[in-house]
C-alpha cells in the first residue's frame, strides 16, 4: 500500500458528524444540569478540626512565603548598591 492509500483509509475511517460551536452553545443549559450530591455527612466538629487545620496550614505558607520573599529582597538591595559592576 502506498501513503495515498493509507491518507485514504485515515479519512474514511475519521469521518463522524461533527457538532457545530452554536449548537453547542444553543443546548448548554446553565447550572441546570449540574447536581452535587454527597452521601457522606461531617459533624460541626469534623468540619471545625478541618477548617482550624486549613487555617494553620494557610497561615504556615504564608509566613514562610514572606520570610522567601524578605531574603529575596535583601539580596537584591545588597547586589544592587554594593556590588560593582
Amino acid at each position: 500500500m502506498s501513503f495515498t492509500a493509507h491518507m485514504i483509509a485515515s479519512i474514511k475511517h475519521n469521518k463522524r458528524e461533527r457538532v457545530s460551536a452554536f449548537k453547542k452553545m444553543k443546548d448548554f443549559k446553565e447550572g441546570k444540569n449540574i447536581e452535587v450530591y454527597f452521601d457522606k455527612k461531617v459533624s460541626k466538629y469534623q468540619l471545625k478540626k478541618i477548617r482550624d487545620k486549613i487555617q494553620q496550614e494557610n497561615k504556615y505558607r504564608l509566613k514562610k512565603n514572606i520570610i522567601i520573599f524578605t531574603i529575596a529582597m535583601l539580596i537584591l538591595i545588597y547586589a544592587i548598591g554594593f556590588v560593582k559592576f
